[in-house]
């Protein structure tokens, strides 16, 4: 079951479970599309892995499974970032 996090791991933008923003990889590293395809170039900085849109939750399950109120707001190094984008960005997601 996804978190559904809250928000920009990188740029701490509020991201909501109805957020068409939303982008995470495999390990639910979260994103805005913004930091997720324009910084990272759709490599995620924590995993190397690729980044795909977050679905939505519907809302007849809000109630039973609620969207994480927990925010991770880690900052990116974006000099390291970079070289973690330029090694894997044209590399095939399950090539890396």
């Amino acid at each position: 079951m996804l978190e559904i996090r809250p928000n920009c791991e990188h740029c701490n933008k509020d991201l909501p479970n109805t957020s068409t923003e939303a982008m995470i990889c495999t390990f639910e590293c979260t994103y805005c599309k913004t930091c997720a395809i324009e910084i990272f170039e759709n490599v995620c900085p924590n995993c190397s892995g690729n980044f795909v849109e977050r679905p939505i939750r519907p809302s007849k399950y809000k109630e039973k499974y609620p969207a994480s109120k927990k925010r991770i707001f880690k900052p990116k190094d974006l000099e390291i970032a970079k070289l973690n984008t330029e090694k894997h960005k044209n590399t095939h997601p399950n090539k890396r």
